[in-house]
């Protein structure tokens, strides 16, 4: 009996150590799986949480959570450069405020801050689908030139300096390597600057105000002829302070400036408008006019990049006024600056400009 049996328990003990050996198997392919399961989920959070991760910070905005390695920007008041821009959502796990599956983008909003006094407001740019969303760019990826109508008075004109702003703002883009030019109705300035011909159109209109009053012409009929007919890929708009000077319904002069922004986006939706707070004058009494004008620029600036628009915002009055004797080295009558107060001008243009060049 005990002979016979041995085999058989032979046999048995070779199966069941196949079986421990199987089962072994299973369960260290069941562990495995497990692991990399974790190991998945942790690099999808982790890549969920690098794609609302902020890099770049502002000054007195705050920072908009993207997804995808695009980037975009909304309304700030002032403060100095920064950029917000994430690292990405992965597939089927989207990054918070911006990210989504397959890789596709929609932030909501941002800051851009300018170096310098003039402070920035850039309307948001969303965008979505596979691939990701990039910022909105005003200018042609196609080399062609950047095309900027300076719109405004006789501070875009250049009353007593053929040129005005237009000249230092060209200069700096041109050292820059921008490749941009002025297009409008008017024409003056030098033939050449830094050696290269200057290009010297403009929308600048001496003596106009916002809109048309009893005593004077207003440049917002320009929207309906200037506007499409150059079709520019930026706006630089200085417009009020002949209303300040003859102190026409300032109160509304708010008002009226945000309907001629407003009509301007009818014409050109996808257009990078520029607005400036004037420069103060030579006048106390009509500094304050102008201080009260504006203070209510962002605000005006601000509902329409809330409102998905390319607005910005930049302070003209601070620099000037940062300046002791402003009145008499930067002006060079009670209302116009005189050369070293265009350079200053062209400077705060270009500071809010060069990011979108």
């Amino acid at each position: 009996m005990h002979t016979a049996l041995t085999p058989m328990f032979s046999r048995s003990s070779a199966n069941f150590a196949r079986l421990v050996a199987l089962g072994g198997a299973l369960l260290a392919t069941a562990l495995l799986g497990a692991c990399d399961a974790n190991d998945s989920s942790a690099g999808d959070g982790a890549a969920a949480r690098a794609g609302s991760a902020v890099a770049g910070s502002v000054a007195t905005g705050g920072a908009a959570l993207g997804g995808a390695g695009g980037t975009t920007t909304a309304m700030a008041g002032g403060g100095s450069a920064g950029s917000t821009m994430s690292s990405g959502g992965t597939s089927g796990a989207g990054a918070s405020n911006g990210g989504t599956s397959s890789g596709g983008a929609s932030a909501t909003g941002g800051s851009l801050g300018n170096a310098g006094s003039g402070g920035a407001a850039l309307g948001g740019q969303s965008g979505g689908g596979a691939g990701g969303a990039s910022a909105y760019r005003p200018c042609p990826t196609d080399a062609s030139p950047c095309k900027i109508m300076p719109f405004g008075d006789s501070i875009t004109d250049g009353f007593g300096t053929d040129g005005s702003y237009r000249i230092e703002l060209f200069r700096l883009a041109h050292q820059a390597g921008k490749n941009i030019t002025f297009v409008g109705s008017q024409s003056n300035g030098p033939s050449m600057v830094d050696g290269v011909p200057f290009p010297p159109e403009h929308e600048g209109h001496s003596g106009f105000t916002i809109y048309p009053t009893p005593s004077r012409s207003g440049i917002s009929p320009f929207v309906d002829t200037s506007i499409p007919q150059f079709a520019p890929h930026i706006i630089t708009l200085m417009i009020g302070t002949n209303d300040a000077i003859d102190d026409y319904q300032m109160a509304n002069a708010p008002t009226r400036l945000g309907m001629l922004i407003d009509s301007i986006f009818t014409k050109l939706p996808n257009v990078l408008l520029v607005v400036a707070q004037p420069i103060p004058s030579q006048d106390d009494a009509l500094n304050g006019r102008l201080q009260t004008y504006g203070a209510a620029i962002p605000a005006i600036v601000k509902a329409r990049a809330d409102a998905g628009k390319h607005i910005l915002v930049v302070d003209m009055y601070a620099p000037f006024a940062a300046v002791a004797d402003y009145k008499t080295s930067l002006l060079k009558d009670t209302w116009h600056p005189n050369v070293a107060g265009d350079v200053i001008l062209g400077q705060q243009w270009y500071s809010v400009l060069a990011p979108s060049l």
